[in-house]
């Protein structure tokens, strides 16, 4: 039997650099209910097309909206609400989901053998982190002891010591664990985190930090309840330690890095940020994620006059923004930012926000409104005057807007900047629902489809 060396899978002999077994990660896959989930989706697919209060007159087939179709905009409202409660019992049950028309999970979770495949994953990106490999051309690497006692001098199968390493890897868990973190947990470039087949939580401590770094890869994390940590002495590389101020307690704090991935993960409760990328950070997808209980979810851009982040450019696409939000869903500055075909079913101030002349194109999103009347518009622009952000181009294109949601574009449309602010084809809002059905960390363990 092969051995696990430090958290290294081995064939025994060798560097201790091995390849995981097929054995290892192999499971079968039960026959999905691809049947009812037809029927559910079709079901949804007529409800949200007969809703009068869309802003797309027709979605990508041609086919045009009735806006006469409803007489009680309650009782849409309502329906609604319902489709949305039981899309998030499919994703607690661990819903199968194949052929949804998300094409990050149809790309990889139709595969019966996925779990013999895991670095295919890096092949199924969209969106502007699309060509984020993270560790695809490195070894595996087994974490087995969820402890972070020495953040200096991290121990061999800790997440710390696998994160910190120079050569590619492809990082995951020998069984579930909850890891609370002294210390930031300062990644490397070339980098893969994939906690598919188990649960792993970072909580309770410090959380994740993407640093003057490249090619990452988060896949399948409960982050939550991160804590300000700092004034000590924190490892990033085999050869160099050094002394790090406080940290906000960001859930995943992106800084000056490029080509991002950060999908399916569950984030809640952090003392900042849920997700924050800003110093000159670009090429970023977020996308599959579950969010909720948070005031200030997601801040793209350091400060309205650090003009190195007009570069930025991130895919916001099919996550859910769910109970207990507040606002920055997300916030921008600068840069330019493609919202497509997420699922916004709570929010209490706004939903997207920004400063400093950011682009904004968002297209096919579901934006279901709070019952607070002064709290229907899904956009803020913030601390600027009127005759200001009027030439700012922010624009809805096939958006859903429910419980009287609506969306304040602006801008000549100038087709050269929302070109930099397109990264993927829009699907029909009409979709949402399916799509954003297992948005979060997957309940799929091993032996069991995912």
């Amino acid at each position: 039997m092969a051995a696990v060396v430090w958290g290294w899978k081995t064939s025994g002999a060798g560097n201790g650099l091995g390849e995981l077994s097929d054995a290892r990660w192999s499971g079968t896959v039960k026959a999905s209910t691809e049947k009812s989930q037809l029927k559910s989706r079709l079901e949804e697919k007529q409800l949200l097309q007969s809703s009068k209060n869309s802003s797309m007159a027709k979605d990508g087939s041609g086919d045009a909206w009735n806006e006469h179709a409803v007489e009680n905009p309650e009782e849409i409202i309502s329906t609604v609400v319902e489709t949305i409660r039981n899309s998030t019992t499919r994703r607690n049950l661990g819903f199968f989901s194949c052929v949804t028309g998300n094409p990050i999970d149809d790309c990889w979770r139709c595969d019966p053998n996925w779990q013999r495949n895991r670095k295919r994953l890096a092949d199924c990106g969209i969106g502007f982190g699309r060509n984020a490999i993270g560790g695809r051309d490195g070894r595996y690497y087994v974490v087995t002891d969820p402890r972070d006692d020495d953040p200096v001098n991290p121990k061999p199968g800790t997440l710390r010591h696998a994160v910190i390493q120079e050569r590619p890897l492809w990082i995951v868990f020998k069984r579930d664990m909850v890891i609370t973190l002294k210390q930031e947990l300062i990644m490397n470039s070339f980098k893969t985190i994939d906690a598919r087949g188990v649960n792993v939580h970072i909580a309770n401590g410090a959380c994740i930090t993407i640093q003057f770094i490249t090619n990452v890869i988060i896949h399948g994390l409960h982050i939550h309840d991160c804590k300000p940590t700092g004034n000590a002495m924190v490892r990033s590389s085999p050869t160099h330690y050094g002394w790090r101020t406080m940290a906000d307690g960001d859930g995943i704090s992106i800084f000056g890095s490029s080509h991002i991935w950060i999908d399916h993960n569950s984030l809640s409760n952090c003392a900042d940020g849920l997700i924050d990328a800003i110093m000159g950070s670009t090429a970023i997808t977020i996308s599959n994620n579950y969010f909720t209980h948070h005031n200030e979810v997601m801040l793209l851009g350091h400060s309205d006059s650090y003009t190195r982040d007009k570069q930025m450019q991130v895919t916001i696409a099919y996550n859910h923004f769910g109970e207990g939000l507040i606002q920055r869903m997300p916030r921008c500055r600068h840069g330019y930012f493609h919202v497509v075909n997420n699922d916004y079913t709570h929010w209490e101030m706004y939903a997207i926000g920004g400063s400093a002349q950011p682009t904004i194109n968002s297209q096919g999103n579901r934006y279901l409104a709070p019952d607070n009347a002064f709290a229907k518009e899904v956009t803020k622009r913030v601390d600027t005057a009127n005759n200001v952000w009027t030439n700012w181009n922010w624009r809805s294109e096939g958006d859903l807007m429910l419980n009287g949601a609506y969306f304040t574009s602006s801008g000549a449309g100038a087709s050269a900047s929302y070109a930099r602010a397109s990264s993927l084809g829009a699907k029909s809002s009409s979709m949402v629902g399916a799509i954003t059905s297992s948005a979060g960390a997957l309940s799929c363990r091993r032996g069991r489809q995912c």
